[in-house]
């Protein structure tokens, strides 16, 4: 009888001590998570913060890039790229109320191919360098005033915003400008206007006094007869410059001359 009595006082016992124990860890765990709270300065009994994962907003966003143009995206812009400058509007006037000589073109050029025209008997085919893309193929009638060797690396001026017209057969881009007159025996002496030698191929003609040029194109030039308009005061000077209205053909290496007329018609 004695023995089931201490068996149960042991449990009882047993029992008494683990629920002790398991009081004390949990007072040790409380004043530990009371611990943390205190150093993390976080209200007691509130729940841990969480953080959001990757691509749940975590990371910084970085700055948009402006997308690159590609090649379509100047389609709807005007011509002329992107400088803020408009095109150009095709057949007006670049100036009606400037000079009429202002209105065509001359060119410094250079013969660097010449040969008789097949077809007529006063004209030579030539290919003048003029600066541009490929050399101008113009025809002259000038074999009665030249042989073929002196024709040949002649530098000269060119009218270059003509309309290009065949002459017996042959297209041709522009005059060459010379000076003439008339000799004693009745005869016809004609001369190249010639620029200086320090002008480039491709140098564009100013006229001293007035105003640097704004060329037509060449059907504003045929249409309104700019070149016919000019004539009558195209002349070789005292010094054999060849001018206009007295205003002097120039380029930036000086004066262009005839060799030898003076006071002549130019054409």
């Amino acid at each position: 009888i004695s023995q089931p009595h201490s068996s149960q006082h042991q449990a009882t016992s047993y029992g008494s001590k683990l629920a002790s124990t398991m009081t004390n860890a949990l007072d040790l765990i409380d004043a530990a998570i009371a611990d943390l709270e205190s150093k993390l300065n976080l209200i007691p009994g509130a729940s841990l913060p969480t953080t959001k994962g990757p691509g749940r907003g975590s990371e910084k966003k970085e700055p948009k890039r402006e997308k690159k143009g590609n090649k379509n995206d100047g389609k709807k812009k005007e011509k002329g790229g992107g400088t803020g400058r408009q095109a150009k509007p095709k057949n007006v006037p670049a100036n009606v109320n400037q000079p009429d000589i202002c209105k065509l073109e001359f060119k410094v050029g250079q013969i660097t191919k010449v040969w008789v025209h097949p077809d007529a008997d006063k004209l030579y085919c030539e290919e003048i360098e003029c600066g541009e893309e490929k050399p101008r193929q113009i025809a002259s009638g000038l074999r009665p005033h030249y042989s073929l060797q002196e024709m040949e690396g002649r530098r000269l001026l060119v009218v270059s915003n003509l309309k290009t017209k065949k002459l017996a057969g042959f297209p041709s881009a522009g005059m060459v400008l010379c000076a003439a007159e008339t000799k004693e025996d009745g005869t016809e002496k004609v001369e190249f206007v010639e620029p200086p030698e320090g002008a480039k191929l491709g140098e564009i003609i100013t006229f001293e006094g007035l105003p640097p040029p704004e060329p037509f194109s060449g059907a504003q030039v045929e249409k309104k007869k700019v070149f016919q308009a000019c004539v009558e005061g195209m002349k070789t000077t005292d010094d054999s410059c060849a001018a206009w209205n007295g205003h002097t053909f120039m380029t930036t290496a000086g004066p262009c001359k005839s060799s030898t007329i003076k006071n002549g018609a130019m054409r």
